[in-house]
């Protein structure tokens, strides 16, 4: 047993640590690290809660305030243009209200800097329109508006900057959000069209296609103004149509999306068969379910073996980014025949099951190892095993944890990552690269339970004196059994193996928990787990926020 070099809370471990207002010492969390765990946890503190309810109003984000008064306003800016480019925010959310607490900033640079990044930011009108409505809200608190030159400049730049055909094409896949749209806009931002081609989009949003038509000489336009004008004459058809030949015929020929059909031609097998046709692999595995309800995806059909092909595409899996955890809940889903919300449902097509399964494997291709060492703790409670996780109901904790647990296995180096299996006391896990997620699953059945103590990775790995980077724990549910808090542990870790290692605790089932210690910036609790939660544990353990 390794000796007790126990330090006191009250006393520091290292001379870069702070006093906290508890009187302990703590590894000191900067304002640019608060802001980085706002962006992708939608929290100042160390939680990332997946539920979608959250408050994330102005008060939640003192720090870009503070950031702001000491005049590192223009930096903040540059981290919420890098963190957006890069994709490393799980929820735009976060990210939008930053932005926009930045653009209603009292310091000129500032204000300045945030307008100049807004179309990189916000590069859909979804996003524009929660800008908006940020800023507007902001507005409200100090009884002002947020419509002054440098915004109304800054949504002028947004419309014009595109082309006719792409604007034509966003301003009728995303026509509104929060109440705003796209004729608020114009009207509040005083835009006028760069040129003819814009100025025809303009027409429509404000008037309709009929008075488009009567202004606009088609036969004598520029070709952007009648690629933008056929673009739109076939939006408006699909509107109004009866012939459903018609509707299958305007979504081939002009590329229409299913934001343009009708929700009452959603029923119908013809126009999903022609949406399947260019439809993104993202776009494709989220509709399974309804493709199949709408008889589209009928055994030894065409449209079954085209899907089956992309979903054995490795190179197009590849392109998407798709991460195996979206992949699994894609699978669940789909194999259980109906949906999380509403009434549908569908007999599952055994051949999309097996290329889906292909597909799961494949895409752990497109993870990239760390290269950091990592200690993997799975809590094996009999409560893992029933029940859903919060933030993805097709699956329990216990595959959503081995589906982790295999991330790790098949992108890191074995050398680098030990897995172990814990209750009230931790245990090797034998699981490798080669296994499939069913016997990752049954390799924790057999491991005697107890009260579960999420401190027992950091007590295992000290008196073992073993070098690890990130430990991450693995549980449905937060826990306190066992004599020492896991911060504490963490830090006797830290001071025995002088590593500045970092602590993650997954409680796959909680709706909100809190064992990091907020001002500690190596601790992350995450309550529930969504398809956001591994990009969140990568970019944590690559030292991102």
């Amino acid at each position: 047993m390794a000796e007790n070099n126990t330090t006191s809370q009250t006393q520091p471990l290292v001379n870069d640590q702070v006093q906290n207002e508890a009187g302990g010492y703590v590894w000191e969390v900067t304002d640019m690290k608060r802001l980085h765990r706002f962006l992708c946890l939608g929290s100042e503190a160390g939680t990332y809660y997946v539920r979608d309810n959250l408050d994330l109003g102005k008060q939640n984000v003192t720090c870009i305030e503070r950031l702001i008064e000491n005049g590192d306003g223009e930096k903040v800016v540059d981290e919420l243009k890098k963190f957006s480019v890069e994709g490393r925010t799980a929820k735009q959310e976060p990210l939008i209200l930053a932005l926009a607490m930045c653009a209603r900033s009292s310091d000129l640079q500032t204000k300045q800097a945030a307008y100049k990044v807004l179309a990189e930011v916000c590069r859909i009108p979804t996003h524009l329109f929660m800008f908006v409505d940020n800023v507007e809200r902001i507005s409200k608190m100090s009884k002002g508006t947020g419509w002054g030159r440098a915004q109304r400049r800054a949504i002028q730049q947004w419309y014009n900057d595109k082309n006719a055909k792409s604007l034509a094409l966003a301003v009728t896949k995303y026509r509104q959000r929060n109440g705003w749209s796209h004729k608020d806009l114009l009207r509040l931002a005083h835009i006028k069209p760069a040129n003819d081609g814009i100025a025809l989009v303009f027409k429509y949003i404000v008037k309709g296609l009929d008075a488009v038509k009567e202004e606009f000489k088609i036969e004598d336009s520029p070709d952007d103004v009648k690629v933008a004008m056929t673009f739109l004459e076939a939006v408006e058809d699909m509107k109004n149509t009866g012939d459903e030949v018609r509707a299958v015929t305007l979504i081939e020929e002009h590329g229409l999306v299913r934001e343009h059909i009708p929700t009452n031609r959603l029923k119908s097998r013809n126009i999903w068969k022609a949406l399947l046709k260019e439809m993104p692999m993202t776009a494709m595995i989220r509709n399974l379910g309804k493709m199949t309800s709408a008889g589209v995806l009928m055994p030894e059909s065409n449209e079954v073996k085209h899907i089956c092909e992309k979903l054995r595409d490795d190179m197009a899996l590849q392109k998407a980014r798709i991460h195996p955890f979206n992949v699994l809940l894609a699978l669940r889903t789909y194999q259980s025949g109906q949906g999380d919300k509403g009434k549908m449902k569908w007999m599952a097509n055994q051949s999309i099951l097996d290329a889906l399964e292909h597909a799961f494997y494949a895409s752990f291709k497109n993870i990239e190892p760390t290269g950091k060492r990592f200690l993997l703790a799975l809590d094996v409670s009999g409560s893992m095993t029933y029940g859903s996780v919060n933030g993805a109901k097709s699956i329990t904790a216990s595959l959503a944890a081995a589906a982790m647990l295999m991330v790790t296995a098949r992108t890191e180096p074995k050398e680098h990552y030990d897995i172990l299996a814990f209750s009230d006391k931790l245990v090797p896990l034998p699981i490798n690269a080669s296994m499939k997620l069913d016997d990752v699953c049954k390799a924790a059945v057999d491991v005697t339970m107890g009260p579960t103590d999420c401190a027992q990775p950091m007590l295992w790995a000290t008196e073992n004196k073993k070098p690890v980077d990130v430990f991450i724990v693995y549980t449905d549910c937060e826990t306190w059994a066992g004599p020492v808090h896991p911060a504490q542990a963490l830090q006797q870790y830290r001071k025995a193996m002088d590593i500045q290692a970092k602590l993650i605790v997954c409680a796959m089932t909680s709706t909100g928990f809190t064992l990091a210690e907020p001002n500690d910036a190596g601790m992350l609790d995450i309550a529930g787990f969504d398809s956001g939660a591994p990009e969140i544990i990568h970019s944590f353990a690559m030292g991102h926020f």
